[in-house]
């Protein structure tokens, strides 16, 4: 993996999926290393994010390294009418890492090919999201003890959810069976479920999941994003159409688990958080490590 870009969660196969999970195990146990002295990462923030940045930038003041960057589009070049492919050209010279977030899909992939140094893609558009998808899966799997045979309820915005799309690509490698949850406008794209077809595995669809909560071995809640419609009444249509509640849960099997890829909005009551299956947080925090194995692994050092 050293010097390998992640821009889709394809770019990695099972094996190596399996390899950053081990080593974000590693990491769990001993957090602080000072592994990445005299390396920089360059952290570009074309979209706003809490967790992702500073994950990744937790993760690499953690072992050691330096991070640059900005958090803001308005305050680079790019207010200037700099090009994105000027921006990872420049920038390029100063770090031996980029993790960039970007609204246009594609972007991410644009940046790897023209980059001299590696590309993390921490979400571009509604495209992929594979770092989150990583962290997903070291949670499932810590959670679950296996990543094989999971039964995963997607809810909310399955259209525009890249952390949806990519989890899903993942986790076709493990023999998953997937229940989209969605109204009609936000349904998970069918390039995604010819994908499952020619891969000859299951999925359902329903409008409503309280009757059927019994089956999931996940829970996979997402917020639907204003951000990505144009029409603000279509938003307003949809913004409200699935709220979990801990009463709903009432059915749900022992060790089931809520996640979510944070921010929430109110799909997630409150009343969930202390509930036994409320995982969200400490998926947060599997995210330090998980991106620690994924830096250290494509900068050779692990």
């Amino acid at each position: 993996m050293k010097n390998k870009s992640l821009v889709s969660i394809t770019d990695y196969t099972k094996e190596e999926y399996l390899k950053i999970l081990d080593l974000a195990a590693e990491f769990e146990a001993n957090p602080v290393q000072d592994i990445l002295k005299g390396f920089v990462v360059a952290t570009l923030f074309f979209e706003p994010s809490t967790r992702t940045r500073l994950s990744f930038e937790s993760a690499v003041n953690r072992l050691g390294g330096r991070v640059i960057g900005f958090s803001d589009a308005n305050t680079s070049s790019a207010t200037k009418g700099e090009t994105l492919r000027d921006t990872i050209l420049t920038v390029s010279n100063y770090a031996d890492l980029i993790v960039m977030r970007h609204p246009v899909e594609g972007g991410a992939r644009f940046a790897s090919e023209i980059s001299p140094v590696p590309i993390v893609n921490a979400g571009d558009g509604a495209n992929q999201h594979p770092s989150q998808t990583l962290l997903d899966l070291y949670s499932i799997r810590k959670t679950q003890g296996t990543l094989e045979n999971i039964k995963i309820f997607f809810i909310g915005d399955l259209k525009y959810g890249r952390t949806v799309h990519s989890l899903v690509m993942a986790l076709s490698q493990f023999n998953a069976t997937f229940y989209f949850i969605s109204p009609d406008e936000l349904k998970m794209p069918d390039e995604y479920k010819i994908y499952l077809d020619n891969l000859g595995l299951k999925y359902f669809e329903y409008k409503e999941f309280t009757d059927i909560v019994g089956e999931a071995d996940i829970i996979y809640m997402t917020r639907v994003q204003k951000e990505r419609f144009s029409d603000p009444i279509e938003y307003e249509k949809t913004k409200n159409a699935y709220v979990l509640r801990a009463k709903m849960l009432a059915n749900a099997k022992p060790n089931m688990k809520v996640l979510h890829p944070l921010p929430r909005v109110n799909e997630v009551h409150l009343d969930v958080d202390s509930h036994s299956s409320a995982y969200y947080f400490d998926q947060a925090q599997n995210g330090v490590y998980t991106r620690q194995a994924i830096i250290s692994s494509i900068l050779g050092i692990k």
